[in-house]
């Protein structure tokens, strides 16, 4: 890493609706991975409502790591993903955006990773994508039938739309240039996984460079998957509104 990125602080926006076992755990993994790296982090969750009380956990978080490590964003309802991370990057002081799950699927081990790829002088990247389909990634704990959705997803979104040769499409564990988020955001229309889809896309067509490193995806420990059959009719309307619009 460069010396720049022991200067930069990293924000990590963590959206959250029913969460209230996975975020501690979440928040100790990050600390303890900016902490040996010697990196300068604050964790913005965004939490909507959660019925679990995710939001009572994040409070007594913030009075243990302090307040320049935990920001808070609450708000009324289930207001969607892609207003989730506007709220949180609002919010956030960060010149660089960590956008990741909060249900431990994504591991923050893989993040210095991340901000050496960006720091590279060979290849000046915007976009830092986890991906699970290029050599060294993978998931743990899918059965059969979310493997082939996931992959037979990817697949199509690569086949149909131009996306500078990003493996991973699907994937929200993403490192961002400040600016990079802050012009592409306002413009994602799509909802749902069809919404990571669309920031690539629009990354692309913006002449942003994306680059990748191979992560462990792994399914959740506590919680429910947000799957469903709806999810996957909302990509596949996505994935056609692109191919005929951008």
């Amino acid at each position: 890493m460069s010396t720049n990125s022991f200067n930069m602080l990293y924000s990590i926006i963590l959206p959250t609706y029913n969460e209230r076992e996975n975020l501690p755990i979440m928040t100790q993994l990050v600390h303890d991975t900016f902490t040996d790296a010697k990196l300068n982090y604050e964790i913005v969750v965004v939490d909507d409502n959660s019925p679990d009380k995710t939001l009572d956990v994040a409070q007594s978080l913030q009075s243990i790591f302090g307040k320049d490590h935990i920001k808070i964003v609450s708000r009324a309802a289930k207001l969607g993903l892609g207003s989730a991370y506007s709220a949180g990057l609002k919010a956030s002081s960060g010149q660089r955006i960590i956008l990741m799950d909060a249900d431990l699927s994504h591991h923050p081990k893989f993040i210095p990773e991340m901000i050496a790829v960006m720091d590279s002088t060979t290849k000046k990247v915007d976009i830092v994508s986890g991906t699970r389909y290029s050599r060294g990634g993978g998931v743990a704990g899918w059965d059969t039938f979310r493997k082939l959705t996931s992959c037979g997803a990817n697949f199509l979104a690569k086949f149909l739309l131009a996306t500078g040769g990003a493996s991973d499409l699907t994937g929200s564990f993403r490192l961002y240039e400040r600016h990079a988020l802050e012009q592409i955001l306002p413009q994602v229309k799509q909802k749902g996984y069809a919404f990571q889809m669309e920031i690539i896309v629009r990354a692309h067509k913006s002449g942003m460079k994306i680059g990748d490193v191979p992560i462990t995806f792994v399914d959740r420990i506590y919680g429910e998957s947000k799957l469903g059959a709806n999810e996957i009719v909302m990509y596949l309307k996505g994935l056609l509104q692109l191919f005929f619009t951008t």
